[in-house]
């Protein structure tokens, strides 16, 4: 099978995200990374559902781990009749699909189509854990494939020299994007967002554009006016964990009004992804809320007195208003008409 991650840079290399083999799955963790190159091994399926918890793997780290996390699923009942191990992985399905409430809709598209594999694969006499490897490797390549049209699209709103602002780390798309701006023979410099409270612009995606040769600038959240005024800021852009129909899009905490400041500075702001059929609109995306602790300390270390409280709200909503477009494999959408998307149809994508 032709694997879709060559010339990727480390963290988006299949097995340096999440992989299955002989009854373990590792997981990178990015919570560390790049201070270690650390694997946390997991050995029983919610281990794996604890890990995307805890944010172990983030952005589309858990779509790898979650059908990886179902390979280990198959593996711990694999001595047992065909009814029992469909029933285990019909639950392992929905505990990996719900480790976080905001992707929930996303982790089940692909943990569900893995319980059908193995059932056919059981049917007929196969191995279900390889059925659902190569299942998993079969999504991920899907997956980069439709983001890599996405990031060629996205590149070409890019002026050549130009420069672009990121939030968080977009995953797919931080690699498509270089490779599809390599391709067009264009360069642009990268400034990434820090993104607190886990900093993953500027210990994840920051190293990602370095990795690849690109200008790369970090900045703390609270310096992006500064660098839209005196940067001379082209091009705003993330990924979305949720796409809603009327085209309202949730991404890491800080988006929102990263996306206010563009609007005052006349950048436009494209957002990236696949938009969600069964989210309609706002209403329908659910903020996942995380331990305020990971706010009051980082890596062990208090920020704050012990009398502070803190909220951590995981992800904002913004309105389309703010949005210039969002950038999918079937073409750039004024927001308010991307209900459109879905009047062709859409090829699976998880």
């Amino acid at each position: 099978m032709v694997r879709m991650d060559n010339d990727m840079p480390f963290l988006l290399q299949y097995e340096n995200v999440a992989w299955y083999d002989e009854g373990k799955v590792r997981i990178l963790d990015r919570r560390v990374y790049p201070t270690e190159v650390r694997f946390v091994e997991c050995t029983d399926y919610r281990e794996v559902a604890q890990a995307i918890t805890d944010m172990v793997t983030q952005s589309a780290g858990p779509y790898t781990a979650v059908g990886m996390g179902m390979a280990l699923a198959a593996w711990q009942v694999r001595d047992k009749g065909e009814a029992e191990q469909i029933a285990f992985l019909k639950q392992a399905s929905y505990d990996l699909s719900h480790a976080r409430p905001t992707t929930a809709n996303r982790y089940g598209q692909i943990t569900n189509r893995c319980v059908d594999v193995a059932a056919q694969a059981l049917a007929e006499g196969k191995d279900p854990i390889a059925a659902i490897v190569e299942n998993t490797v079969e999504s991920l390549n899907r997956r980069y494939s439709t983001m890599q049209i996405v990031g060629d699209r996205l590149a070409e709103l890019i002026p050549n020299n130009g420069t672009i602002l990121t939030q968080c780390f977009g995953e797919t798309i931080i690699g498509t994007v270089m490779r599809a701006a390599r391709k067009q023979n264009k360069d642009f410099r990268a400034f990434c967002a820090e993104t607190r409270p886990y900093l993953q612009g500027a210990r994840l995606t920051s190293g990602c554009f370095a990795q690849m040769g690109f200008d790369t600038t970090v900045i703390t959240d609270n310096m992006v006016a500064y660098a839209m005024e005196r940067e001379h800021i082209d091009v705003f852009t993330s990924a979305a964990d949720s796409i809603a129909r009327d085209g309202h899009i949730a991404n890491k905490i800080g988006t929102f009004q990263i996306a206010i400041l563009a609007k005052y500075f006349g950048v436009p702001y494209y957002v990236t992804g696949i938009p969600d059929r069964d989210k309609k609109s706002r209403g329908d995306i659910v903020i996942e809320m995380r331990d305020p602790g990971q706010v009051l300390s980082y890596r062990g270390i208090p920020n704050t007195v012990p009398e502070v409280k803190a909220i951590y709200p995981s992800f904002d909503v913004v309105p389309p208003h703010l949005i210039s477009g969002v950038v999918t494999d079937k073409g750039v959408y004024v927001p308010y008409l991307l209900d459109q998307y879905f009047d062709t149809e859409a090829k699976a994508f998880y």
